[in-house]
């Protein structure tokens, strides 16, 4: 099927800056749209941000201004700038992606969701 490889989180501080990459493989599929979640320890994994394939963008109230998705649907690739970073941004954030695939040249598209694997961000204050 179709899997995420991500990178670019890590260690910043407080005001600082992080761009997270998530790139998605495989074959004969194509992405409707990619975004990105978090999950803080304790907390439900919460949607961060997201982006369609014709470009359309949808963010959480505590991210606006300060995040930015983007992605390039040649690479199916998704990015998320993250800008004026806040202690409370610290989480595991996950990539998601969700489609159609088929197993076969000319075969029945089907439906497919996936999940990277998740990269830590931790701001210190």
């Amino acid at each position: 099927q179709v899997q995420l490889v991500e990178s670019g989180g890590g260690l910043v501080q407080a005001g600082g800056s992080l761009r997270l990459s998530c790139a998605a493989s495989g074959s004969m599929f194509s992405v409707n749209a990619m975004g990105w979640y978090r999950q803080a320890p304790g907390k439900q994994r919460e949607l961060v941000a997201r982006i369609s394939n014709g470009g359309s963008t949808n963010y959480a109230d505590s991210v606006k201004g300060r995040f930015t998705i983007s992605s390039d649907n040649a690479r199916n690739t998704v990015y998320l700038q993250m800008n004026s970073m806040k202690p409370e941004d610290t989480a595991v954030y996950y990539c998601n992606t969700a489609g159609s695939y088929s197993d076969y040249e000319s075969g029945p598209l089907l439906p497919f969701a996936s999940w990277g694997q998740g990269t830590q961000v931790t701001v210190s204050s």
